[in-house]
Parts: C-alpha cells; sequence; structure tokens
C-alpha cells in the first residue's frame, strides 16, 4: 500500500539520519474508501494525487507549529504492507481525517518511492498560509483563502537519492 507520510524539512534530515519513517504509530495519508467516496473517482492517479494533497495539508499543520522550520512542505511516498496502514473507520468521514491513516509501526527509509516538496518560490504562501492555519480552522473564509494559496502551488518531486540535497547534508 502505498502512503503519503506529511513532513517538514528537519523531520525528512531525521529521517534520512534514522533511516526510518516515524516511530509508530504516526498518522499518514492514503487511497482510503473515505477518500474515494469523497473524490468520486475510480482513477487510481487521481486518488493518489488527492491521498498526496491531504499530506501536503497535513505538512501544513507540522510547519505551524514549528516556526522555526523552513516554510516548505514535504510529504514522502513509500510502501508499506498491507494491513500496516489501517483507516479509522470512526473518522472515516470527518473531512478533516479524509484519506488518514495509522501506520502501526516505524517505516524504514528504503521504502519509501518519493519526496514531494515545495520549490522556494512556495516559501512566502506557505509560510502566510502557516499562519492563517488557526483561523481558517475557526471558519475565517479570508484565512481560508490564504491557505487555498499554498495548495496552488505543486509539489515537486524528488528521487530518495536526492534526500541529502533537500536537507543540506550533501558532501
Amino acid at each position: 500500500m502505498r502512503v503519503y507520510v506529511p513532513l517538514t524539512l528537519p523531520g525528512l534530515a531525521e529521517a534520512y539520519k534514522t533511516g526510518e519513517l516515524g516511530d509508530g504509530p504516526f498518522v499518514a495519508y492514503a487511497v482510503t474508501p473515505a477518500l474515494r467516496e469523497w473524490y468520486l473517482s475510480d482513477d487510481i492517479e487521481e486518488l493518489e494525487y488527492a491521498a498526496l494533497n491531504r499530506a501536503a495539508l497535513a505538512s501544513l499543520r507540522l510547519l505551524a507549529v514549528d516556526p522555526g522550520s523552513a516554510r516548505r512542505r514535504v510529504v514522502v511516498a513509500a510502501d508499506v504492507p498491507d494491513g500496516a496502514a489501517v483507516a479509522d473507520p470512526d473518522r472515516g468521514l470527518d473531512p478533516a481525517a479524509l484519506g488518514e491513516v495509522r501506520v502501526s509501526g516505524p517505516v524504514p527509509l528504503a521504502k519509501a518511492a518519493a519526496v514531494h516538496v515545495d520549490a522556494d518560490d512556495a516559501e512566502a504562501d506557505v509560510s502566510a498560509a502557516a499562519a492563517a492555519l488557526g483561523a481558517a480552522d475557526q471558519g475565517d473564509d479570508d484565512a481560508q483563502f490564504t491557505v487555498d494559496g499554498a495548495g496552488d502551488h505543486e509539489l515537486l518531486w524528488y528521487a530518495t537519492q536526492e534526500i541529502p540535497n533537500l536537507v543540506g547534508l550533501a558532501d
């Protein structure tokens, strides 16, 4: 099963150092039955893109509570065994939990298929979105517009071999 793990650049650096994504259990995003029902599509690529975007929003939430982190959303796409990631059926139709799964244990970084990261030019919009997230959650339409502005930036695709360059650990 493909899962999308929301991180920050420091979180990605830590995963690179330890060789693992999360300690488990941890939250990731995937194509769940609720996400399929919400998105109304049978196209697996569209569904995976929707799960990736849900993880990007979760990465934005991580940035909102870590003001010292570079203002770039990070999502790692990784493959886990079936059954290692489970959706909570009680939260399945909660709009805030669409695509959310719990991964039961650590995932070796070697199981990562790709890393998705904002480009440098997204930093101002991502920073504004992280700052506006709390107000958007409280129903402020202007703040929601700002949060949605971060979603207008496509995450760039990187091979896992590029992680050292992304986190500044290259020789």
